[in-house]
């Protein structure tokens, strides 16, 4: 009789813990279709949240079917209590990394919506993630039995001798942090740095920063160098600028109607050229006499940075054109060279003058 009361509760717990086990597969499917519909709606924390989910829910099924299964055998009162922590503790680290992803999901979330780019900085994401599994895995142990006080007390101990070994990687940490919080810097700005490194900022992780230049390489720069160097932000207050292309023209012609056709050159390139901005307002500057010409910039808006190569390319292009078209010159410089020849009834120097660029100039003088 007693042997088949054994065997009736062991039977009692499998079915239960198979139970659990199909019941988180349920959840698990029912979790991928709420993900499916989290993807169609404009608010990406609730794929972060359902994704989370996903994980916690099924688990959750099976540690409650193995806590049933348990309840139904004969077991000690130790034995049980020592069942009940261990499924707790399991309870929970699964809650705690299911909430670390949750949090850390939702600052990458709000950290990309503020900054306005795919990629976010790392290092709070990583900060948050490392403080809600800290927690977690104290209370972990002490669900366990554990006592953490001589825990926190050796952490706070050795702390101050981890600080002390790594001063540099700390000086970096918090650096990355003061230029996040002071947002004189974000993920997807362009910089430029006084000793010659410019690009896009990638990430700000917990040491460095990445920045890949328009070469297509990453530029990795120590946090507390970015904070220390003088650097020019062209993202920042907004990612429009203006830039100048400076060109000449000869003295013969009609400045005004120079200034007429260069803007409608000007005009075409902002509305038509990817990159150009419709509504800029182009500008002529005449501003020297020079030895051939008479030279001016053009003002010109793009909508970024890089994107003034390509609106530089296609404007000279286009006004190279015009200029042909209006009968507009583009003079070479011009020289004077007068050729002496001393000595006796040598004849007197005669001023020779060359329209041919100054390399051509140093061949005949040879």
């Amino acid at each position: 009789m007693t042997r088949d009361l054994v065997l009736h509760d062991w039977l009692a717990a499998g079915i239960t813990l198979v139970s659990g086990g199909v019941a988180g597969l349920v959840l698990r499917a029912l979790m991928k279709w709420l993900g499916r519909l989290a993807l169609r709606t404009a608010w990406s924390g609730d794929d972060v949240i359902v994704d989370a989910l996903r994980t916690i829910v099924p688990w959750s099924a099976v540690v409650a079917g193995a806590e049933v299964a348990a309840s139904a055998l004969p077991l000690t009162a130790r034995v049980r209590g020592l069942v009940d922590q261990s499924l707790m503790a399991v309870l929970i680290v699964i809650a705690t990394l299911s909430a670390a992803r949750v949090v850390a999901g939702l600052v990458q979330s709000v950290a990309a919506s503020r900054t306005g780019v795919a990629a976010s900085a790392s290092i709070f994401v990583n900060i948050t993630r490392i403080v809600v599994l800290a927690l977690g895995v104290l209370v972990a142990l002490e669900t366990l039995g554990v006592s953490i006080a001589p825990l926190v007390t050796a952490l706070g101990v050795g702390g101050l001798a981890v600080a002390l070994a790594l001063q540099d990687t700390l000086a970096n940490l918090f650096a990355g942090v003061h230029i996040l919080a002071s947002k004189t810097v974000q993920p997807g700005d362009y910089i430029r740095l006084t000793s010659g490194e410019e690009g896009y900022v990638v990430d700000i992780n917990w040491r460095n920063s990445v920045v890949r230049n328009l070469q297509n390489n990453l530029v990795i720069i120590p946090n507390g160098r970015l904070a220390r160097t003088n650097m020019t932000n062209f993202s920042r207050p907004e990612q429009k600028l203006s830039i100048l292309v400076p060109v000449g023209v000869g003295y013969d012609s009609d400045l005004d109607h120079v200034e007429r056709v260069t803007l409608e050159v000007v005009d075409s390139v902002m509305a038509d050229v990817t990159g150009g901005v419709p509504d800029h307002k182009g500008a002529v500057r005449f501003h020297t006499f020079a030895d051939s010409r008479i030279n001016f910039n053009v003002k010109l808006g793009v909508s970024e940075f890089s994107d003034q190569y390509r609106i530089k390319h296609e404007f000279i292009k286009r006004l190279h054109r015009r200029y042909r078209e209006e009968g507009i010159s583009i003079p070479a410089p011009t020289r004077t060279v007068s050729l002496q020849h001393d000595g006796p009834g040598a004849p007197p120097s005669l001023p020779h003058q060359w329209e041919t660029s100054p390399e051509v100039l140093a061949d005949r003088r040879s």
